[in-house]
């Protein structure tokens, strides 16, 4: 499996940016083809130290790395992307692995 992890840092204003991720980004990001599961965070994003910078973290799983950069490619994968600058203005950091289970 391979993981897309999205670190939404802190919007000027999350209620707007809640609204807009719930209207328009989620429907957008779930047509990216060879998605597997897509899950996002509930409440406050904390470490170990307390809060954090980040306000949302979404997961996405696909079968493999290359399904997942295939996704991205897909015209709906760029759909997705090019919505970020409608919402997350606070910026947002995108890791993509491969997993193993141990």
């Amino acid at each position: 499996m391979a993981k897309l992890i999205v670190l939404y840092k802190h919007p000027k204003d999350s209620k707007a940016f809640d609204a807009h991720y719930a209207s328009t980004h989620a429907p957008l990001a779930k047509k990216i083809p060879g998605l597997k599961h897509y899950d996002i965070s509930d409440g406050e994003v904390a470490g170990p130290g307390g809060a954090t910078g980040y306000h949302l973290v979404a997961t996405l799983t696909f079968d493999s790395l290359d399904a997942l950069k295939a996704g991205l490619a897909s015209p709906e994968g760029q759909a997705a992307a090019a919505d970020l600058g409608n919402f997350a203005d606070g910026g947002a950091e995108l890791l993509m692995f491969d997993t193993r289970t141990l």
